[in-house]
């Protein structure tokens, strides 16, 4: 029996981890309930280290879901996505729909490796249908992880609050030292631009953070170049 079956195996013990992440994040427990809780973390950790077994370098592309396949952000992605794939890149997305869904198509058109790892949310979010593998998160921050751990790259394309923890948690990651100095690729540009004026403007201006960190993200908007800079920068992580 593989680990992954022992793991799926040991799940029914547990009880439906559907909610699992808002109990573990509503305060005190029962030490007991605590316990439970970090199985069913661990578990889910497990899962996603045995379904993502693949070899090669990883690309992880970050986005809204909000964006139909007609919008300009969705083309751009699509674009990004294919390139990524033409240059020996599996491509990882959140799994779900708008940009992700972008990301791994254009992956998939060019005869790349498409990934995902999707979340169970209240209204629930589909796997897009251009994914070669995907895995389904209850836990956000495991999920974060994920997307994280097997990248040695990310482009962030335009999203909401989601899209903005997850770029900015890669960004503290590199500036703290806690993840190697991956390339980190903003897309979609005026999106940007007052994020951008925000982060000189105010953090730098009032010295919450060194003008050198606002180098850690590079705003790109060819897709040849942001891939070509991905390349270049990219730590023992390159095809």
């Amino acid at each position: 029996m593989s680990a992954l079956e022992k793991t799926l195996a040991l799940e029914p013990l547990l009880g439906d981890i559907e909610g699992a992440e808002k109990l573990l994040l509503a305060g005190l427990q029962r030490r007991g309930k605590d316990l439970e809780s970090a199985v069913k973390v661990f578990l889910e950790f497990l899962k996603g280290f045995e379904s993502m077994t693949f070899d090669g370098p990883c690309v992880t592309v970050f986005g809204s879901a909000r964006f139909p396949e007609s919008h300009e952000h969705y083309e751009l992605a699509r674009a990004v996505g294919r390139r990524l794939a033409e240059a020996g890149y599996a491509v990882m997305t959140g799994g779900g729909p708008g940009i992700m869904e972008a990301a791994n198509r254009g992956a998939r058109e060019a005869g790349g490796l498409s990934l995902g790892c999707n979340i169970t949310l209240p209204k629930e979010q589909q796997p897009n249908p251009y994914l070669d593998r995907f895995i389904e998160f209850e836990h956000f921050f495991v999920r974060k992880v994920m997307l994280v751990k097997y990248s040695s790259a990310f482009v962030v394309m335009p999203g909401g609050f989601g899209t903005l923890d997850e770029a900015f948690e890669v960004v503290t990651l590199v500036q703290t030292g806690k993840l190697e100095a991956f390339p980190i690729v903003a897309m979609g540009g005026d999106f940007w631009g007052n994020m951008t004026g925000f982060v000189r403007d105010t953090l730098i201006a009032h010295g919450t953070i060194d003008p050198t960190d606002l180098d850690l993200i590079q705003r790109i908007d060819d897709v040849d170049a942001a891939v070509a800079h991905i390349q270049a920068h990219a730590v023992n992580g390159g095809p």
